[in-house]
């Protein structure tokens, strides 16, 4: 939840403009339009497009696109604007609303004989990584700058610039935590970035569908061990584009195991490579036994990996907080033959949630201990990358 006031971007709001911190609001981001083209027009738009409002307000304009509303017509570049905003729109839930789910969530976790977490990037944009199909996400930047020319252009973080420096967050180590009381039995992960071995995930416990930026492995043995940074024989190993993806899986390691002197490879699985076949089918395997399925962070429009979290018993309790929309959200929905909800469905981001949800499972007495120990784990995480 943000500290601070946000103003609403539609000039009709009736409702004071202002967007408290425990309201729920819309962020939206269209394409850059210069300002002398911008006059008016019903929404305050930003130079590269972007937008907040009130739920209702978003809405309202929503519908004016549509021409629902015959006395305010839009131009046809604002109707632009609002049609291309839409496509990545981010949602935040109220205050009241995470409080009400996150005691759902809290009941369903404890509840569960067999939970598995489910998580995507936006479980990372914390530590200070960018997400891809935000507003301002990589996808999405790439394809409003193809399409609408670099001003509409959103500059993020860098990932690869602060890799070294990067720590697990909130929700990071409440994931954590949350297995090592036992609810939850298994995570299986979409990203790269190592945060969830790093903060004490084993490796036995997690899948990393697309690889881990911190693993390499012997292209010839097949052995496995933490990346090390590439010395100067990095010059005498030769690169080799990869027939799948086009990369240089190569990290300018040579394997250490006696006898082999194989090249070492990332294990990072660009588009065009194929998954890993043992760690796909650990994550198949224990997302067959799920009767719960946290996913945070991921909008599950990637194949195959989407497809993993309704493989479990039925009914499938699916648990989603993201900002944006997903293929799976109807899931969460569903009512039972008691006429209660199965799953729990929130907008808005990981931290806020995961932090509720902790406090209700652990108590005001435990949750302080814990958040109290961070500066100690963070010690543990610098020994640990160095």
């Amino acid at each position: 939840m943000t500290s601070e006031n946000i103003i609403c971007s539609f000039t009709n709001c009736d409702q004071g403009h202002v967007i408290p911190p425990w309201s729920a609001r819309v962020d939206v981001r269209g394409f850059h339009v210069p300002k002398s083209k911008r006059k008016g027009m019903v929404v305050d738009w930003t130079g590269d497009g972007s937008a907040f409002f009130h739920m209702t307000c978003w809405q309202r304009v929503c519908d004016l696109a549509q021409g629902t509303t015959p006395n305010i017509k839009l131009c046809k570049k604002e109707k632009d604007l609002i049609y291309e905003a839409e496509q990545t729109a981010e949602f935040h839930d109220s205050e009241e609303c995470f409080q009400k789910e996150a005691l759902r969530i809290a009941a369903l976790l404890r509840d569960s004989a067999y939970c598995i977490g489910f998580t995507g990037a936006g479980i990372s944009t914390a530590a200070g990584i960018g997400d891809y199909r935000g507003i301002h996400g990589q996808w999405t930047n790439n394809d409003k700058t193809k399409e609408y020319g670099p001003a509409s252009a959103s500059f993020g973080l860098n990932l690869h610039s602060k890799r070294d420096h990067l720590l697990p967050t909130y929700t990071h180590e409440a994931i954590y935590k949350l297995m090592d009381m036992g609810l939850i039995k298994y995570l299986i992960s979409q990203n790269t970035d190592g945060l969830h071995k790093l903060s004490g995930i084993p490796s036995d416990k997690i899948s990393e569908l697309h690889g881990n930026g911190y693993e390499e492995k012997c292209d010839t043995c097949g052995s496995r061990r933490m990346r090390r940074k590439s010395t100067d024989q990095h010059l005498r190993v030769p690169p080799q584009e990869c027939c799948r993806c086009g990369c240089d899986h190569r990290t300018g390691n040579t394997c250490e195991i006696p006898g082999c002197n194989g090249y070492m490879m990332n294990t990072i699985i660009n588009f065009g490579d194929i998954l890993e076949e043992f760690v796909y089918s650990s994550a198949k395997e224990n997302g067959e036994k799920a009767d719960v399925v946290l996913c945070l962070g991921t909008t599950l429009l990637v194949s195959p990996a989407d497809e993993l979290v309704t493989l479990g018993k039925k009914p499938n309790r699916l648990v989603i907080c993201n900002r944006q929309s997903t293929p799976y959200d109807d899931y969460c929905n569903q009512i039972d033959e008691h006429g209660a909800q199965i799953g729990s469905r929130v907008y808005g981001d990981c931290d806020r949630l995961m932090k509720l949800v902790m406090r209700f499972i652990l108590g005001e007495d435990h949750i302080k201990e814990w958040e109290e120990g961070r500066d100690q784990r963070i010690a543990l995480y610098d020994m640990t990358r160095t």
